[in-house]
């Protein structure tokens, strides 16, 4: 018997590894690009932070994120002798992920580093929005409570009857998952809760309502459709006051130790972002405390929804990022037909392509939080900041979904087995575009901000023409946008088409004031010039494939 051959079936040959760990910041020329293009002065660039958190996204978080995503959050609405705790339980990865990023700043470096109108320009917000892009692609539920508890900082500012250390422990503090009364936490995270069954983005229709006490606390009673990240240890919500509708802060506990009187009734079963929790609750006279004015309260978090739209792009852009990282990474360990996948013409142009819109992408993402940075001591990019979160929330998210279909597609089909990461990744990807308002709600944005601010108009095609001459195809574009503004009539039928137009207009623009040309060039050529079919891959048979997708 010894003698006989061994049986065997097969050899396993021609498969990749799993992609290994790279260092997210050092080994992506495209993101330090654009980054250092919109940060005025590179000496404020903190390399060794970008460097430190992207050898750490590259590496375990990613592991981490793996399994905080196989692992869903799990509701404890009573403890063992039937007392109400309304307690969400998430895996230890989970909150490694919450963690690693608030030791790294993601949730406070704009506000640790803002710009002051007495201070010089720091790009606090260009920096920070590297950090989130990095961590999005390492894991994106997460992202969800670590966008929130940055994008609350300017609505908590408008709180006069609140303790000065929710502020302090947003701006300064780290991650402390104790659920104790906020007071007595080292750090603090902020949720959200604004939409309610009766009306979705239609926020004007709520029917929870605040009546103020004589302390000067409100009682809320109500409800929330979507409130998300139910652990977090306060929460931004609307509701109807005397004075109509307003902003408050809700606490999860109160600061005697009690639990607040918001009760979690399920929690929501979603097509993806499955590591983070998002929850439908009741409100049966909770405590809250007012933000701002009564009646004031969509005014409040105008502020925080811009800089939650900023990371609806960062996080689409880094997603198409990773996902293009992933794909590249097979086809440069796999042969078909006689030849390395990289290196077929026709998987060339897929690949260029993607490289393409995910360059465009990031570029225009970091030029927008250059925007959000300046708003405060520049009028031209305050009112770009107002138009274009808009329009890049809107385009950037829309193209995500095919984007990392087209990237899934290059693998065959272990992109479509759950043990490779692309499953989440699609999932994840429709999620931005419907988070913050769905793509109508965008649009229909723009167009209020046209007509309530005519200075934006002039600020958007300000930036536009400043690199009109460089591109034939572009200033082509510009022309013809021109006319689409100047055309009143049926706005709102146009506004989608219009929307899109702008945005490839403002990436072409960032593209143009780069310096690589053959990624500006060909962007005009196929997205204005036309010179593109309908799906990615059809670049015209010139391009330089090989000079683009030399850059990723």
């Amino acid at each position: 018997m010894s003698d006989l051959p061994r049986f065997e079936t097969h050899t396993v040959e021609n498969q990749p590894f799993p992609m290994p760990s790279y260092n997210l910041w050092q080994d992506d020329e495209l993101l330090k690009q654009y980054v250092l293009q919109h940060v005025d002065d590179q000496a404020y660039v903190p390399e060794s932070l970008l460097s430190e958190f992207g050898a750490i996204a590259g590496d375990s978080l990613m592991h981490h994120g793996d399994i905080a995503n196989k692992n869903k959050p799990v509701l404890h609405a009573f403890d063992r002798y039937g007392r109400r705790i309304d307690h969400v339980e998430f895996h230890p990865s989970y909150h490694v992920l919450m963690d690693s990023a608030m030791a790294h700043n993601v949730h406070n470096y704009s506000w640790r580093h803002a710009s002051q109108r007495h201070a010089p320009q720091t790009g606090a917000h260009v920096i920070r929005a590297a950090l989130m892009y990095m961590h999005y692609q390492a894991e994106s539920g997460t992202s969800c409570p670590l966008t929130m508890t940055h994008a609350a900082v300017p609505a908590l500012r408008y709180g006069t009857n609140i303790p000065s250390y929710w502020l302090d422990k947003l701006v300064n503090g780290t991650y402390d998952n104790r659920d104790i009364p906020a007071k007595e936490k080292n750090g603090l995270t902020i949720g959200m809760g604004m939409t309610e069954k009766s009306g979705g983005s239609d926020v004007r229709r709520n029917t929870t309502t605040a009546t103020k006490q004589t302390d000067g606390s409100y009682v809320i009673v109500g409800h929330k459709f979507f409130f998300s990240a139910p652990m977090c240890d306060g929460h931004l919500i609307l509701a109807q006051a005397e004075g109509g509708l307003s902003c408050f802060l809700l606490p999860r506990r109160l600061e005697n130790g009690e639990l607040n009187k918001v009760r979690i009734q399920r929690l929501k079963d979603k097509l993806g972002d499955w590591s983070n929790a998002s929850s439908e609750v009741e409100f049966q006279e909770a405590t809250a405390y007012l933000l701002g004015e009564e009646g004031r309260g969509v005014r409040v978090i105008i502020d925080m929804v811009s800089l939650t739209r900023l990371d609806c792009m960062i996080g689409s852009s880094a997603l198409m990022r990773q996902a293009l990282a992933e794909a590249l990474h097979h086809v440069k360990h796999r042969d078909a037909f006689g030849n390395a996948l990289i290196n077929q013409p026709l998987m060339q142009n897929v690949l260029t392509d993607l490289t393409l819109e995910s360059a465009a992408a990031t570029a225009f993402t970091m030029r927008v939080a250059k925007a959000v940075d300046k708003a405060s001591t520049c009028e031209h990019e305050a009112a770009l900041a107002r138009i274009a979160t808009a329009i890049g929330k809107y385009w950037v998210c829309k193209r995500t979904v095919p984007f990392v279909n087209e990237a899934q597609e290059c693998m065959g089909g272990i992109g479509y087995v759950e043990e490779n990461p692309m499953p989440r990744y699609y999932r994840q990807a429709p999620l931005n575009s419907i988070w913050e308002g769905s793509g109508n709600v965008q649009c229909l944005d723009v167009l209020r901000a046209l007509a309530k601010e005519p200075d934006i108009q002039q600020a958007l095609f300000k930036e536009l023409i400043q690199h009109i001459d460089k591109n034939s195809h572009y200033k082509l574009h510009i022309e013809k946008l021109k006319t689409e503004f100047e055309d009143t009539s049926n706005l709102e039928i146009r506004s989608r088409y219009i929307t899109e137009q702008t945005a490839l207009a403002l990436q072409a623009s960032v593209l143009l004031q780069s310096d690589n040309v053959a990624l500006a060039t060909l962007f005009c050529r196929t997205r204005l010039g036309g010179e593109h079919g309908y799906c990615f891959g059809s670049l015209p048979a010139d391009t330089p494939f090989n000079d683009i997708l030399s850059l990723v």
